[in-house]
């Protein structure tokens, strides 16, 4: 496919990297001529210098025959008015559009592709086909971590009813030291599969004499009700949290005030004093405090040796890494880390800080979800992008499909691949042998080596067709 980037920061550059790898015909369109010299030295693209929105410089970067735009520069007004003008002039297909700002998110009508009622192609509103909010995907994200404690990940397919857990398994668990298979004798009522274990950042393809070690990061799959039950086979189980403590009132802090407020205890700081008058005006039981995070004072009055999980989430990752250190000293028993730097993810996750937010990797997987060949309808990067959890539909029948009509130890996967579960007319189907593929299966597929996406793509077209 034919894809035109639009910036070329920490997510155009990933995004770049991701989708090169996969033969794609990308160009990447950047203000920044020494960051596109650099992106150039490392990878098979082509770069244009210049302004992202501006039809001339999209003309050269070849937005004539581009097959997707995915406009993600720093700027939101860039970002949408570069989309409008490829829609416009070269009616290029499909726009993604990464949109910041609240101001612009709060009104859907600005995003409005065409006026249904007169079904004419006249475009009301910027034409993007998919928005893409970071701000919401992390709040998502670390939501779903409060709300199953003691996870490392917790991503959804199918509209819910199955989820990817990762999870450290610890000493204490009932599963740690066992093989996998004891599990279905210990809960025979849990429907659940092992996909991937990782141990010392390697790989192991689970079988069935597998044994389960301390230490070792789990991913499993199972139905939205049996999460918990399985988790408390790998660790010890951990009482749900109460206590909230956020430390940031940006957009990512208030969203994630506002989602929470209703359920828990939330307190949040915001050293600016305009910033929370406003917060405190607009969020409903939440406690805005103003002061800076990293006075321990402020901390310990606070009482945040009771905190259960303190979230650092402004924009400065020195900022967060700092404050979250201390909370940890002082006794807060987890921390979320928002971390925009990449290069720092890996370095502090697992030490004092029990989670490291990458704001990059969770709007990678929601942006490949679009990109991807075949019908896929979800992607999420994992483990920093290097694996994948993927759900495909399949369609066609026994004759033009590689899937369809055919029992899971049939399929040719690719090495590194797992079916992890099928979902079936809203039923969870956890994968066993014997189950044969249906048309219009959403099959949800683990690749613990992503350069393998390009072989799974193939398993689930039909034919020649591309959707």
């Amino acid at each position: 496919m034919k894809i035109l980037i639009l910036g070329a920061g920490q997510v155009g550059g990933t995004l770049a990297e991701n989708l090169a790898n996969e033969a794609n015909d990308i160009t990447v369109i950047d203000s920044d001529g020494a960051r596109l010299r650099e992106l150039q030295d490392r990878l098979d693209i082509r770069t244009v210098q210049g302004k992202a929105s501006f039809p001339t410089v999209l003309r050269q970067a070849g937005a004539e025959d581009a097959d997707i735009l995915i406009a993600v520069t720093n700027s939101d007004e860039t970002n949408m008015v570069g989309c409008q003008v490829t829609k416009l002039l070269y009616k290029t297909p499909t726009t993604i559009c990464r949109v910041r700002a609240n101001a612009y998110l709060a009104r859907s009508e600005l995003f409005y592709q065409r006026d249904k009622e007169k079904d004419l192609d006249s475009l009301r509103g910027f034409p993007i086909d998919v928005l893409i909010s970071p701000e919401h995907l992390v709040t998502k994200h670390i939501t779903r971590l409060i709300e199953y404690p003691g996870a490392l990940q917790v991503l959804e397919f199918s509209k819910g009813l199955v989820r990817l857990v990762a999870i450290r398994a610890t000493q204490g668990g009932p599963l740690v030291g066992h093989e996998l298979s004891y599990l279905r004798t210990h809960m025979p009522r849990i429907e659940t599969r092992v996909a991937a274990i990782f141990r010392k950042d390697r790989a192991i393809m689970p079988q069935g004499d597998t044994v389960i070690e301390d230490g070792d990061e789990v991913f499993f799959i199972a139905g939205a009700d049996h999460i918990r039950s399985v988790m408390s086979e790998l660790q010890p189980l951990v009482k749900p949290y109460k206590r909230i403590f956020i430390c940031g009132g940006g957009n990512i802090g208030q969203r994630l005030a506002k989602t929470l407020e209703s359920r828990y205890q939330v307190k949040l700081l915001e050293q600016d004093h305009d910033r929370c008058v406003m917060l405190s005006e607009n969020l409903r039981k939440t406690v805005v405090l103003e002061g800076n995070a990293a006075n321990k004072d402020i901390l310990l009055e606070e009482n945040i040796e009771n905190t259960d999980v303190f979230c650092a989430v402004t924009n400065d990752d020195e900022a967060n890494i700092m404050a979250s250190l201390l909370a940890k000293r002082l006794g807060a028993r987890k921390v979320f880390t928002l971390i925009n730097n990449p290069d720092y993810v890996d370095l502090i996750q697992g030490g004092d800080i029990d989670v490291a937010i990458s704001p990059q990797q969770t709007t990678i997987g929601s942006l490949l979800t679009h990109v991807r060949r075949g019908d896929v309808v979800n992607v999420h990067s994992l483990r920093r992008g290097a694996a994948e959890a993927i759900e495909a539909i399949a369609h066609g029948d026994h004759r033009s499909s590689k899937v369809v009509g055919k029992r899971l130890d049939e399929i040719n996967l690719p090495e590194g691949t797992t079916i992890g579960a099928i979902v079936r007319h809203n039923e969870v189907l956890i994968a066993h042998d014997h189950l044969r593929v249906q048309p219009d299966d959403h099959v949800i597929l683990f690749l613990v080596d992503k350069s393998r996406v390009r072989d799974v793509e193939k398993l689930f077209q039909v034919g020649l067709t591309f959707f």
